[in-house]
């Protein structure tokens, strides 16, 4: 099978290797879409992410989806835990004590033609559904979490501050939820007005000036209930912290490049902010799965490009380049 693997940043080779044999508890899975995560560049741009380093190459690739033996199209839940620590026994997976995650560490992703994969985490699609949308619900799930963690309730208002493929789904989500009122900030334009279109009451183009005001004045002065930082950024972190009215929670969802988040601790203690930080997402594929089927939230209008993975080195460039919204590798 072909297989693309990062050998340091920015080096990406294909590989034929052989085709993996699935253990009784798994099922051989031909991966057929694969998508971009911002936290897939940078491994790609830096060669490691956070704390964790490149130190083999490795097999990129979280969000995917795939047809198994029989024929049935699936989705993929990348993380792999465990079901027997006590943070999986309490019902928190992704805080699993032994995780192993697909294009992480020593994990091999999805960049490949088939992978072996545990059984119990793979989710069969309704059939209305396309191998990209399957590819998204993993995005979709993160972006479930994140409102599930906001507690978001009918009748708030709501920031979204970086609206890439999360944001825009955390905009259709605060929508389907019944927010009165959704503001979007973003630098680009092209994301700006995705954002309008997939349901912000509210856009404003960010440039670090005047996006503070233009909240307070959309908000009588109130700032809003809830605010999502998406950009992994800390300029939107303070935005979204100078945003929030008090008592306000802020939900951090982004990856920091430097692996260091910084606000103004005196606006954060003076409101007495509840700050909420995101680690992936939880018990969502059945959930994500529901909102795409009945059209709820639309995840096939984020997929902007499709490459094949002979040409994954320029899908993962456009990405860098943040030309569009997901970038889908078709195997």
């Amino acid at each position: 099978m072909k297989v693309a693997r990062l050998h340091a940043a920015g080096v990406l080779q294909l590989h034929d290797e052989p085709v993996p044999i699935p253990d009784p508890d798994e099922t051989l899975v031909r991966v057929t879409a694969v998508g971009v995560c911002g936290s897939d560049l940078h491994w790609f741009s830096e060669g490691g992410i956070g704390d964790d380093r490149l130190d083999h190459p490795l097999v990129l690739g979280h969000e995917f989806a795939g047809v198994t033996p029989e024929g049935k199209i699936v989705a993929v839940d990348p993380a792999i835990a465990c079901g027997k620590c006590d943070y999986c026994l309490e019902g928190s997976p992704n805080f699993c004590e032994n995780m192993r995650f697909a294009g992480h560490g020593t994990n091999d992703g999805a960049l490949r033609e088939y992978v072996a994969w545990p059984t119990r985490f793979l989710f069969p699609l309704p059939k209305s559904m396309s191998d990209a949308e399957g590819a998204m619900l993993e995005p979709l799930g993160v972006a479930l979490y994140a409102v599930d963690l906001a507690a978001l309730r009918p009748g708030m208002r709501v920031g979204v501050f970086g609206c890439g493929p999360i944001g825009l789904l955390i905009v259709q989500l605060s929508r389907i939820s019944g927010a009165a009122q959704i503001i979007a900030t973003d630098k680009l334009p092209h994301r700006v007005d995705a954002a309008r279109a997939m349901g912000a009451s509210r856009t404003i183009l960010a440039d670090g000036g005047h996006e503070i005001p233009e909240i307070m004045a959309a908000t009588n002065n109130r700032g809003v209930d809830v605010a999502f930082e998406v950009a992994g950024e800390n300029e939107a972190v303070e935005t979204s912290v100078a945003a929030a009215k008090p008592g306000g929670r802020v939900i951090l969802v982004g990856i920091p490049a430097d692996d260091h988040t910084t606000f103004s601790a005196s606006v954060a203690r003076r409101k007495g902010l509840n700050l909420q930080l995101v680690r992936r997402m939880k018990h969502t594929y059945p959930r994500a799965t529901r909102l795409v089927e009945q059209g709820l939230i639309d995840v096939h209008s984020i997929v902007s490009h499709h490459f094949p993975l002979e040409n994954a080195v320029e899908a993962y460039a456009v990405a860098t380049k943040r030309e569009g919204f997901k970038i889908i590798i078709d195997l």
